[in-house]
This record gives C-alpha cells, structure tokens and sequence, in this order.
C-alpha cells in the first residue's frame, strides 16, 4: 500500500463568495439600504477584529466577473466557529440583497513533506523558524497584499497518472520541485492552503495574495509547467478580487471604486514590526508553499500604519531610539539561509554590486548568529517597493528558510547596534546576560545577536515574541532600561529600531 503522508490540522477557513441583486438594491428605498450598509459594516467590522471568536482573521474582497460579487473569508479555530460567521451574515439587512452561489469549506493543514521529526514528537530537534514557519500554516492571518485569488484543486486519479499511486519518495521530490518555482515569488506573493478531503467538492483550496495581480497570473502558469501541475493537477474555477475596508461598504455597493483610502497599497508596505515565519514547505499534497503568512494587522485600513506610531511612541517614551537607520524612512528585508556564512556572502556581494547601482540602495550585508548556525541577509532600501523587489533576487540565494516578518507571532528587527571595538567583549557578555532573563519571560521564543561578517562591531538582535504586548513588557522592564543606561557608554551611536518593509 502506499505511504500517506501524516498531517496536523489547524484552523477552518470559508470563502463565502455572494452575489448582489442589483435589481432589488436599485428599487429598495433609501432607509432600507442604509439599514443593510450599516449592518454589513457592523458585521464585517466585528469579524475582522475577531470578536466573534477567540482568534482568527477575517477580510472582505470584491470579486471581478459573473461567479461573484464580494466574498468574505474568515479562518477560525474550529468549525463551530465559521458556521457561526456564516450565519451571523444572514441575520443582517444586507444578506436579504444577496445570494450565495458558492462557498468553500477547509482546513489549514502541515504534511509529512514538511517535517518527519515534528510527526515524530521530536520538537526540540527542529530549528525555531521552521516551527514558527508550522504555526503560521495552522494558524494564518490574512495578509493586506492588495488583490486575492482563490481556486480549488485536487491530484489526478486517471488511469495513465495517478497521484496516490506514486510512493511518498517520489511525491515528495516531485513538491520540492514544484516549490523552487514558488521560491522565486517570495515577497511578491504569499499563499494559505487548506485541505478540503471531506469537507467540500476537491482536495484543496488555495488562496494567493499579492500587490500586482499579474504577479498571481504569472506564478500559476509557470508553475503550469511543473510535473506536479501538468501531469497531476486538476483545477476548479477561479475567483479574484481586491481588498477593501468594511468602511467602503456603501462606495462598493454605490459602484466607487474601492478602496476609497489608500488601504491595500504602497503605505502598507511601511515600516512595520512582523513575527517571522514563512519557511518554505508544502501543503499537504497541494501546491509547494510560495511565501506564507502575512502581516500582523489585517484590521482596518490604518492598521499598519497606526501600529508604527504606537510602537514607535512607546519605545520613544521609554528612551528608545525608535527612528530607522540614518533616522530616515527606509525599509529592511530580512531572510534567513541555512547556507555556510562565507558561501552566503559571496553570492550576495554580487547582487549588493547591482543594488548599487540604484540610488535607493542603502545597505546589504550577511549576519551571522553570534551562538549557533543562523545567517541573515539584510537588505534596507530608501521605498518599500524596492525592498520588496530586493526581497524577490534575495530569495533565490542558496539554503534561504524563511523571510522575517511573515509568520505568526510579533517580531522586533530591531535594535541595530554599532559597537565601540574596544567594547565588543563587554557588549556581547552583556546580551548573554539579557538572554538568560528573556528565556525566563512569558511570551518570549527566542533572541539571536547577529553579527555583520564584514564588521564585527555591526550588529543586531532579532528577537520573536507571542505578541508585541510581550515585548513591550519586556522593553519597560528594569533590565533592560538598565542595559539601555549601559549602552550609551559602550555604543558608537544610538541604537536603531528598524521595522520591516
């Protein structure tokens, strides 16, 4: 018999797509509408902050095309859950103006592709980022990437080829081909698969998010290409949309465009604190992850943004530098390789050469983790968009894991130091200290001090927190107001807190 991949499910998702009755909307009196515009907002406002449930995510799309008019997704932990979403939306005014031509159950899910050791129970031995990269499969927030498509899919059963007639080795070759594709899109595209085996018409669902919707096109036809697509893959209708606000509720239904604000692009991109994850693995038998995860802020149209200026006022009110490098506004990228340093570096001094050539490269060096085999790329540009176009050459460099920012969690890339060399010694004895306290602090996953391997006394620390309450605890804390105090007469500058592009 054929091995089946083990698998761990998370949470439920339901794209529930619904059509409006242009005819009934037009007829209706004005009273009536206003009546079902504000309970629709209440509703997908209530449901993007997830007070229906105990966590999740939800977001509201336009759909282009006959199949649908708007959908709303919503992942949640449990079943219960989304039925619940589902119906709460018919108790609105505005469900009576709409019909629902289709829908999507499913679940996220890991395989056996991704990890034998966390199947196996051996947690300790997997490395921190792919478990944040499993968390943030089974437990996805939605990302605020401008546009969204969705499509069903299954592996073929045919006479001639049969997915489930190959054995788990060659499934697995055939998926990590498949993702060297996806790798290639890290940063342009980020992708939630879940399984739908026994909850709805085929085997997955996939849902692809990014700011340029021919970068969506394309990624699906390349990988069209794939053996695991042209031989086994088996597609059901595709649906795609844009992302707006439930504020623009009444602009949407009044034929605006939407969104009305700038929500959903570039101001998005700013300076903004991530959990990292997006290790690249599959979904169960279904499309190779391209680039998971998202933001950490999908609700509302000023999330990002406000979340900035909370995080920078807090840190500014404890005497924190919270400014970018060279107190301007740049954008960092950062990805994490499990490739030799020295091997990393020389391919990145190549691409660092072409970056140059554009006048909003600031910088791009390798770190390397100061206590065990980690090595960063960070790349820092003067606009989001070119950070983000860096991340894309970036990600193809050799044994690239995950990008920080993406993932669950909360993330500081932050505190970029710049060391008095007669004081480099006394600095890193001074983060070995800190790190014993972080370990003891709830909330805390782990803390890395990366060292530029071009100058030993350029560092930072990353550190991933549960959620940015648990770090800004630890930012107010005696400790490290104390370790700040002693820094100044150790630093050759103030610190600098960076946020991700």
């Amino acid at each position: 018999m054929v091995e089946a991949p083990q698998t761990d499910e998370g949470w439920f998702a339901l794209h529930d797509f619904r059509t409006v009755d242009w005819d009934a909307w037009r007829d209706a009196p004005d009273r009536e509408r206003r009546r079902a515009i504000e309970e629709g907002v209440a509703y997908l406002d209530a449901h993007e902050a997830v007070e229906d449930a105990e966590a999740g995510a939800s977001a509201v799309f336009s759909v282009l095309g006959h199949k649908a008019d708007f959908v709303v997704v919503h992942f949640r932990p449990t079943l219960d859950d989304i039925s619940r979403a589902e119906r709460q939306f018919e108790r609105t005014a505005l469900a009576a103006f709409t019909e629902q031509p289709t829908s999507y159950v499913s679940v996220t899910e890991v395989s056996g592709y991704v990890s034998d050791d966390y199947f196996e129970g051996n947690e300790e031995d997997i490395d921190a980022g792919l478990l944040r990269y499993i968390e943030g499969k089974l437990k996805p927030d939605i990302p605020e990437d401008t546009y969204m498509s969705f499509y069903p899919m299954s592996k073929r059963r045919g006479e001639e080829h049969n997915w489930y007639d190959l054995s788990f080795d060659e499934r697995r070759d055939l998926m990590s081909t498949h993702g060297d594709t996806g790798r290639q899109y890290a940063g342009k595209i980020k992708q939630v698969i879940a399984s739908s085996v026994g909850f709805d018409d085929y085997e997955w669902g996939v849902t692809l998010f990014g700011d340029d919707p021919t970068d969506i096109k394309d990624i699906v036809y390349e990988m069209r290409f794939d053996e695991v697509s042209s031989k086994y893959g088996e597609f059901g209708q595709f649906y795609v949309g844009r992302r707006f606000p439930p504020s623009d509720l009444g602009a949407f239904l009044a034929g605006d465009g939407v969104p009305t604000s700038e929500f959903g692009d570039e101001s998005h991109h700013g300076a903004h604190a991530h959990g990292e994850g997006g290790h690249h693995g599959e979904g169960g038998d279904g499309h190779h992850h391209h680039d998971d995860g998202d933001g950490d802020h999908p609700h509302g149209d000023d999330g990002d943004e406000a979340a900035d200026e909370d995080i920078r006022g807090q840190l500014e009110d404890l005497n924190i530098y919270a400014g970018k490098p060279h107190g301007e506004d740049v954008y960092a990228t950062v990805l994490y390789s499990e490739a030799d340093a020295d091997e990393l570096f020389e391919e990145v001094e190549g691409l660092r050469g072409n970056f140059d050539h554009y006048p909003t490269h600031v910088k791009t060096a390798v770190y390397e983790a100061n206590e065990r085999g980690r090595v960063a790329v960070v790349s820092i540009w003067e606009t989001a968009s070119a950070a983000e176009t860096a991340a894309g050459f970036l990600s193809e460099l050799p044994g690239i894991v995950e990008r920080a920012g993406e993932g669950s969690g909360f993330g500081t890339m932050g505190m970029f130091y710049t060391v008095k060399s007669e004081h480099r010694g006394d600095f890193v004895e001074k983060f070995g200290t800190v790190g014993g306290l972080l370990e003891e602090m709830d909330g805390h996953f782990d803390t890395d001090l990366m060292v530029n391997v071009e100058d030993e006394d350029d560092m930072f620390i990353a550190s991933q927190w549960r959620s940015q309450d648990d770090a800004m605890e630890f930012f107010r804390s005696d400790a490290f107001r104390d370790t700040v105090q002693w820094g100044r007469d150790v630093l050759a500058d103030r610190p600098r807190h960076v946020f991700l592009a």
